[in-house]
């Protein structure tokens, strides 16, 4: 469970980076606000806020999300975020149910673009959400 708490950490930094670091990224964020949250089914997780053209995150649930993914437990979850051929992880974790999303996709999609800024060293990870 360590490892998923600490990935989902991992993401917001990654993802404070890119937008700092990054002109495009920056824009593709500007103007947007959405709260989201990737979780497991009994309740681990973490939720994610982007605002004012930053993205910031905090341990624990919301109870007000736009979208939400959940995977089965924190071991599947760790490993389908993290995995090399995170697309693949991701399809197949979804026809398996060992993720489940729910909300609305449209914010999915425009998440799935932000995600595509990340560096190179999280790769797997970007491709994988």
């Amino acid at each position: 469970m360590l490892k998923f708490k600490i990935l989902l950490w991992a993401l917001t930094k990654l993802l404070q980076r890119a937008v700092k670091r990054n002109p495009a990224c920056a824009k593709y964020v500007e103007g947007k606000e959405l709260v989201f949250q990737i979780q497991t089914n009994d309740g681990v997780g973490r939720h994610f806020s982007i605002r004012n053209g930053q993205v910031s995150s905090i341990a624990g649930l919301t109870g007000s999300p736009k979208f939400s993914l959940t995977f089965k437990d924190a071991a599947r979850g760790y490993a389908i975020l993290s995995a090399k051929d995170g697309k693949e992880a991701f399809l197949a974790a979804l026809h398996d149910e060992d993720l489940v999303i729910s909300g609305d996709f449209v914010e999915v999609m425009w998440f799935q673009g932000l995600t595509d800024y990340l560096q190179p060293k999280a790769e797997a990870l970007g491709h994988a959400i």
